[in-house]
């Protein structure tokens, strides 16, 4: 099967210490998914984030209602943790959750590393459906991320965080 990679960067201007709690809390990647994918956590809250810890939630894909089920792989607070899908849509789903204090301002990165069910390599179908379905979807799924943390972690006070 081949592994494709998906790698998003945004650059807060907030804080890491400000940042990375708020993606240390599962009960927030609710803010982060765009509505159109149904996303609900199953998982009694509150969460404790820790190596080990799954989590269950419920998404729609193209419509249609799917479990998924992520382990937390890595927890290195505050500079990094690892989600990886025990069950789900994908045949490999691990997310690297990456964050970097530069002065008062902080770097969040995403890599995703991902395989699609049946992705071969020389099989036209897989590769037709993931350049034309998958991966547009979560460049789309990322760019509302990417704005969702632009807009949640703005200035307070409306201007530019000093470097």
């Amino acid at each position: 099967m081949r592994e494709r990679t998906l790698f998003s960067e945004v650059l807060l201007n907030r804080p890491l210490d400000e940042v990375f709690p708020f993606f240390a809390a599962p009960e927030n990647l609710n803010a982060l998914t765009p509505p159109w994918l149904h996303f609900r956590i199953l998982t009694p809250t509150p969460i404790p984030m820790r190596v080990g810890q799954t989590i269950a939630y419920s998404i729609r894909v193209r419509g249609i209602p799917m479990r998924w089920l992520s382990r937390i792989t890595a927890f290195d607070p505050p500079r990094r943790f690892v989600d990886e899908q025990v069950r789900g849509p994908y045949a490999l789903w691990r997310h690297e959750h990456l964050f970097e204090a530069l002065g008062r301002r902080t770097r969040c990165i995403d890599r995703v590393a991902y395989r699609i069910p049946l992705d071969v390599p020389l099989n036209p179908v897989s590769a037709v459906v993931h350049r034309l379905l998958v991966r547009p979807e979560l460049e789309r799924i990322f760019a509302f991320r990417r704005g969702a943390m632009l807009e949640r972690f703005a200035p307070h006070d409306g201007g530019a965080a000093q470097p």
